[in-house]
């Protein structure tokens, strides 16, 4: 990170094209800074177009705290997912030896709790924050994203006023649901839970959501929670209750949307579109313009280096780089930038350390060949291992052993992202069956058979890079 400043001018800190200023804000793990973009200001740009915010993150802090660098990684995945004129939006992640960058969209009005902290909002103002938060957790909800954390110091403002919910460090995908389809962590801010999380027996996520939103809205129409007492456990059993009174001053149609939203039974809980469908909800709603699907960039094989690192890209726009024919077969493996190439090919150049498991030896190799060869490959050698073999969605493979092992049935998934027409990664990723099973399989066991097809395995001495890269 470089230092810039004219003489007798306080010398500012420089990351690469962003230039960082004063602090908006701390947690435990990061700090997040106001920075400008320089490339955006050389040409002329101001305002909303150079200003960003960056979210500055210690590796060693969240390493030391189990599970905190998957919810990062999730958390920025989610990002990209949820691309809204509502939600603050991800530019992109950048990272050095010891930290990792988050450069976001900067909302310069600061938090709507600010202005609740003022005193309640007229039906008008609320209404209008109201149809964009509906608007943004509708979006995200079909995008399979349950935020869970929703609040007004989680709901930001920009320049124009218009709303931007942030903060995505507790939100769900899918892939979190157990097998009875449900979350079950218990998590979010105690005044905005909605009581079926609290009862730890399981939820959705989205129904959940909209616990929140009604709270929200509450909380703007009102200026004070519908819940609160100094004792939690009081304040619980208001909750479970849904024992709150609503001021005079609230509009009847107003009153009833409440209503539907703070219902104990979430299946009996207004959804978005019968929210959307009340009088009072559609009084002057006009549903934002989203931006067309971001189309991926060209695959260039030169990555970026800012401050000793480089950036961090799984190459999702807002849809996933993978797509299926109407029989489920693959038509196109996910895409894989230079960063996670040169990644995979020596730990020397690994600054991705953040986002993978620790146990990371001869997890991911790179092939020399096109992505359905390379799978083709993984079948063959895993039959011959004595593997069941299943293909899952996008170019993943699941293997599964046939025998017992030292703790069950060893289970690897691979997965193959195209990094260029003849050149892929390939990440096993352990599912179930002992630890040591899973290492012997990925270092010694699968090895002879791909020999044929890799190129440099994860921490191997990578091949002479810049020829082999240049003639992808």
């Amino acid at each position: 990170m470089a230092r810039s400043g004219r003489e007798g001018e306080e010398r500012k800190l420089v990351l690469g094209k962003y230039e960082l200023g004063r602090l908006l804000g701390q947690g435990t793990f990061a700090k997040v800074y106001y920075a400008r973009d320089l490339s955006a200001a050389g040409t002329g740009g101001t305002g909303s177009s150079s200003s960003v915010a960056i979210k500055v993150i210690d590796k060693a802090r969240l390493r030391r705290t189990e599970g905190m660098m998957e919810q990062l990684r999730r958390e920025i995945s989610i990002m990209r997912m949820v691309r809204h004129p509502n939600v603050v939006g991800i530019r992109e992640v950048l990272a050095s030896r010891s930290r990792v960058f988050v450069v976001m969209e900067y909302a310069r009005g600061g938090e709507l709790f600010a202005k609740v902290a003022r005193g309640r909002l007229t039906e008008d103002h609320a209404r209008r924050y109201f149809q964009q938060l509906v608007a943004a957790v509708g979006f995200c909800h079909r995008r399979g994203v349950a935020h869970r954390d929703l609040k007004p110091e989680n709901l930001l403002l920009d320049e124009d006023g218009r709303l931007k919910v942030t903060d995505f460090g507790l939100a769900a995908l899918p892939e979190q649901l157990r097998h009875d389809g449900l979350l079950h962590t218990q998590c979010g801010t105690p005044a905005y839970v909605a009581p079926e999380v609290l009862r730890k027996r399981g939820y959705d996520g989205a129904r959940a959501d909209l616990w929140s939103c009604g709270v929200v809205l509450y909380v703007l129409l009102c200026g004070f929670l519908p819940f609160q007492h100094d004792n939690y456990v009081k304040m619980y059993q208001k909750i479970f209750k849904a024992d709150y009174q609503v001021p005079p001053w609230v509009s009847g149609d107003a009153r009833r949307l409440i209503a539907r939203l703070l219902v104990v039974d979430p299946a009996k809980r207004a959804s978005i579109a019968e929210i959307m469908c009340t009088p009072w909800f559609r009084k002057g709603f006009v549903p934002p313009a989203l931006s067309p699907p971001v189309t991926p960039p060209k695959k260039r094989l030169d990555a970026g280096d800012d401050d000793g690192g480089a950036l961090f890209d799984t190459g999702g726009g807002d849809d996933d780089n993978s797509s299926s024919n109407s029989a489920g077969t693959t038509t196109s493996p996910r895409s894989c930038n230079a960063f996670q190439l040169i990644s995979s090919m020596s730990s020397g150049f690994d600054l991705s350390g953040l986002f993978e498991n620790e146990q990371k030896a001869a997890t991911v190799f790179t092939a020399r060949a096109p992505a359905a060869t390379v799978v083709e490959k993984l079948e063959s050698v895993a039959r011959a291992l004595g593997f069941e073999i299943t293909r899952g969605k996008g170019w993943k493979v699941r293997m599964e052993a046939k025998a017992e092992g030292t703790n069950g049935r060893l289970a690897v998934t691979a997965e193959v992202l195209e990094v260029a027409v003849d050149v892929a990664v390939v990440e096993f990723a352990h599912d179930a069956g002992d630890a040591l099973d899973f290492n012997k399989f990925c270092a010694v066991d699968v090895r002879p058979g791909l020999a044929e097809i890799v190129w440099a395995w994860q921490g191997d001495s990578p091949p002479a890079p810049a020829a082999a890269v240049g003639t992808a």
